[in-house]
């Protein structure tokens, strides 16, 4: 997780809003590649089970988390990007997100830890950001060496893990431990699972342009082929 100051935090929320040119700096000097992997419809007990075997280390069980998604048109048209906050349950976080290209090393993030999840997302609405979606989310977090594992629950989604580590190396050889085969993972935000699950879905469709995502709400319109 990158640990931004407060003065930075203004620069590139600014820059999110207006794309000027003379904050880039700013964002290029704080912002951190997320090297991570993604495979969909994976049997979470299964995954539980190998990680135990391999020494893994569950450092927070399955619960629900609540997120906001916001963007601007500067995110929405000048980058495949967005801001979130997220209660994850023991902490919260604001994150900044771009996604330069749907590959291993094409996710970018800012984020770091606030105190006040609604204080969070007021400030950022105050700043000139739209709600998007809120969203409910379930996540298990494990490790295994350096290498973090997340199992991941969304609604109208099957379960999915997303492995992530310091360097594509650690990242494949646990992929292998785990006994996933590499062609098979997918890359970017929550979507390339969605997009598994429900091919007809294009690079555009998005959860985000949904109000509320929640468990055992019926399935939305963008998710039933037609």
């Amino acid at each position: 997780m990158s640990k931004v100051k407060i003065n930075d935090f203004f620069h590139i929320t600014t820059y999110a809003i207006y794309g000027h040119a003379r904050y880039s700096v700013c964002i290029i000097k704080s912002i951190d590649t997320e090297i991570e992997v993604k495979f969909a419809n994976v049997d979470h007990e299964m995954v539980r089970e190998k990680l135990k075997e391999l020494g893994g280390v569950c450092e927070q069980p399955m619960r629900l988390m609540k997120r906001t998604a916001l963007d601007n048109e500067y995110t929405r048209t000048g980058k495949d990007a967005f801001v979130r906050v997220r209660d994850e349950g023991h902490r919260i976080t604001l994150t900044y997100k771009q996604f330069d290209d749907l590959s291993l090393h094409g996710a970018k993030e800012i984020e770091f830890e606030v105190t006040d999840y609604d204080k969070a997302v007021e400030l950022l609405k105050q700043v000139g950001l739209n709600v998007m979606s809120v969203q409910e989310t379930k996540r298990e977090n494990w490790r295994l060496g350096e290498v973090e594992i997340m199992l991941d629950e969304w609604p109208w989604l099957d379960p999915y893990i997303e492995i992530e580590g310091a360097s594509e190396e650690d990242v494949r050889r646990v992929a292998e431990q785990l006994g996933y085969e590499w062609h098979h993972g997918v890359y970017g935000d929550v979507m390339a699972a969605y997009r598994v699950q429900y091919p007809h879905l294009t690079e555009k469709d998005t959860v985000d342009n949904i109000a509320e995502v929640k468990f055992g709400d019926p399935m939305p319109d963008i998710l039933q082929a037609h």
